[in-house]
């Protein structure tokens, strides 16, 4: 399956790029430290626009999700679910993407996933 995402953009562009090494990565403020997602020009907390990329641990808890029923893509079997990740690295850092290797019906608030990079994507799995 290949990809569909959004053309990556000036702040954006360092993300995708570790993304397709196969690495996640995190923005963070040079200003006060605050690591933030998605990558923006500017520091919500300190309004620096200085800002570094530091790795993700990559691992975080379902906030929310979505169960599709739906076919859009001929090669996606359904239902499949998207998730909506609270990263460990803070309560304010959310990253949404598909469910891998596990059934929607066990999704439940809280649940630990971790991320996989498949088809230059950020998908979940549980963790084990």
């Amino acid at each position: 399956m290949t990809a569909n995402r959004l053309d990556p953009d000036r702040d954006s562009a360092p993300w995708w790029e570790a993304v397709d090494r196969g690495e996640l990565l995190l923005q963070r403020c040079a200003g006060c430290g605050t690591p933030r997602f998605p990558a923006r020009a500017l520091c919500n907390r300190c309004r620096s626009r200085d800002s570094d990329w530091i790795p993700a641990r990559g691992t975080g808890a379902v906030y929310s999700w979505i169960v599709n029923h739906q076919r859009f893509m001929p090669d996606v079997p359904v239902p499949f679910a998207v998730v909506c990740v609270r990263l460990d690295e803070g309560e304010d850092i959310l990253m949404y993407g598909n469910l891998l290797n596990a059934d929607p019906s066990e999704l439940a608030p809280g649940l630990r996933l971790r991320a996989v990079i498949k088809d230059g994507l950020v998908q979940w799995t549980p963790e084990e």
